[in-house]
């Protein structure tokens, strides 16, 4: 049996590092502990305040074996550039590295291979207006095609320009993504997003005809989320009970 390098960063980096660290290692406790998680595959980054670095998730580690301290510190083209024992998956961070490069606020990037996300957004009509969580991701959302593994660098430059300005990516065939100003926001928005999706895939099992939520309220949701959902009171406020979520499921996230 394969035993992981133990590491150790706290007291060994900024202090702003060390709970970016842990929020992200949070992050992805959370996501396996909800079985969003694809074995060792899919990926969360956060971008390091004030600097075009990076940590990203090891290749090789499961979400539940993810810390603080073995998390992979990277440039944009995916060097590593600390000296952890790990490497990461070049194809994985393609996609962070295209929205990390044009996006300022896209501090956290979520992006995930669930069941229903995957069914959702390869439906000709993509997510519906029919649930009160779908509200949010279709305040801002877009749709970039699927073009095979992200291996291919000329693909960046197509996603970024499908992604502008939107908060939710919508990967038919493949999956999704969610991006943030903070581990915390983007953490909430694709909680919202992956059960909008849950809610549209159970609908439509039922055969019957369903009732969609009105385009005009559709744009008062857009004006009401900013003041009572995510920002500084929704995703920051959502985030503390989610990270002491985290700690009480196993606290060996923050090593």
């Amino acid at each position: 049996m394969f035993e992981l390098p133990q590491l150790d960063l706290k007291n060994k980096v900024p202090d702003d590092e060390w709970q970016l660290r842990i929020d992200l290692a949070a992050c992805y406790r959370l996501a396996h502990s909800y079985g969003w998680d694809d074995t060792i595959y899919t990926h969360i980054s956060a971008r390091l305040p004030g600097k075009n670095e990076y940590l990203v998730n090891a290749f090789g580690l499961a979400f539940d074996e993810i810390t603080a301290s073995n998390l992979v510190k990277v440039n944009l083209q995916g060097e590593i550039l600390d000296d952890s024992p790990f490497k990461i998956n070049p194809a994985g961070f393609t996609i962070h590295s295209a929205i990390h490069e044009v996006r300022e606020d896209a501090h956290c990037v979520i992006h995930l291979h669930t069941n229903e996300t995957i069914v959702v957004s390869t439906l000709e009509d993509g997510l519906q207006p029919i649930c009160q969580h779908a509200m949010f991701p279709l305040s801002a959302i877009a749709y970039h095609d699927y073009e095979g593994l992200a291996v291919n660098a000329a693909e960046k430059a197509r996603l970024q320009q499908d992604l502008g300005n939107a908060h939710t990516l919508m990967l038919p065939n493949h999956g999704a993504l969610t991006l943030g100003p903070t581990v915390g926001e983007a953490f909430m928005r694709w909680a919202d997003l992956q059960r909008a999706c849950e809610v549209q895939v159970m609908a439509l099992s039922t055969g019957k005809p369903l009732i969609p939520i009105a385009e005009n309220i559709l744009d008062t949701v857009k004006t009401q989320q900013n003041k009572v959902h995510t920002g500084s009171t929704g995703g920051q406020v959502s985030w503390p009970a989610m990270l002491r979520k985290a700690y009480r499921l196993d606290s060996s996230f923050a090593k």
